[in-house]
């Protein structure tokens, strides 16, 4: 296995190349938390905006929060770039985000699962939407 960069050439077609995974640091912080090295005020610390747009424009998760056990997770996602708001965009997955695959602008796209119980949130994964560099 290779990390330069021509080892995304080639991915399969139909799905999202250049997918960057976030689980490992996630994980990471979930069992420091478990071993009481992280309080439940250093984890759960959505923002505001976060915590609205997760309960107004998600999709739910199929786990449960892996803080407070009680709620199930949401995946919000977010699109940013050269033609986007500052603070970027919250897309629902599926068509809109399809529609913006197929673009010409460069976006890239970022996933967050989030609490609304408890506020837990975490960076999930990463990739580009629309034109592709050649």
């Amino acid at each position: 296995m290779t990390f330069r960069p021509e080892a995304v050439r080639g991915a399969p077609a139909g799905g999202f190349p250049g997918i960057v995974d976030f689980r490992l640091a996630r994980n990471a912080v979930v069992k420091e938390y478990r071993r009481g090295r992280l309080s439940r005020l250093d984890v759960c610390d959505a923002h505001p905006e976060l915590l609205r747009n997760a309960t107004h424009c998600s999709r739910p998760a199929s786990e449960p929060c892996p803080i407070c056990e009680e709620e199930t997770l949401r995946l919000v996602t977010y699109v940013f770039g050269s033609r986007m708001p500052p603070s970027g965009r919250c897309v629902l997955p599926g068509d809109e985000l399809a529609r913006l695959d197929r673009g010409k602008a460069e976006l890239a796209a970022y996933v967050v699962e989030v609490c609304p119980a408890c506020s837990w949130n975490h960076l999930i994964r990463s990739f580009p939407v629309g034109r592709r560099a050649r």
